[in-house]
């Protein structure tokens, strides 16, 4: 029988994944959280009006958010749903070995998870400046407008390696 202040490796395994121990939301769960405020704020959903699509209070989906709630499969189908994107979508830009650390710590190998991109862009992701010039593109109503600002929005950058 284990001591009382010993732990077994699969308690700590645990505690290590879902940063419980620390009483601190697990990373995942904080990135989770960032990508459904990504994604609801790129579509000018307040947070109350996704509540109510969800069944849920505003407050509650603060919670989701900030990665304090942990997000079930069931409702995480339901989040996917209401902001018309895949799962997959929540687990996408996940920082630099995050994935490959929990993922080893629980004893899995890190499938399914996005290769990570360079820290810019994850900052760039997070910006104002782009939620607002992805919201300004996406009111340009006409599909052949669109796409010649996306074409010369493109043509401004460096060129491809």
């Amino acid at each position: 029988m284990l001591d009382e202040m010993e732990e077994s490796p699969r308690t700590a395994r645990t505690e290590a994944v879902s940063g419980e121990k620390e009483g601190r939301p697990s990373p995942i769960d904080v990135h989770v959280g960032s990508r459904i405020r990504l994604r609801r704020t790129l579509l000018g959903m307040s947070q109350e009006r996704l509540g109510e699509a969800l069944g849920l209070t505003f407050q509650q989906v603060q919670k989701y958010e900030r990665g304090v709630n942990r997000v079930g499969a069931s409702r995480l189908f339901d989040l996917s749903r209401v902001l018309d994107v895949p799962i997959s979508f929540f687990f996408d830009d996940m920082p630099e070995g995050l994935a490959s650390t929990y993922a080893a710590q629980a004893g899995r190998r890190p499938i399914g998870f996005v290769e990570p991109r360079d820290a810019f862009t994850d900052d760039a992701l997070n910006r104002r400046e782009t939620l607002e010039l992805v919201r300004a593109y996406y009111r340009i109503t006409d599909p052949a407008v669109r796409k010649r600002v996306f074409d010369l929005i493109k043509s401004m950058g460096p060129a491809d390696a």
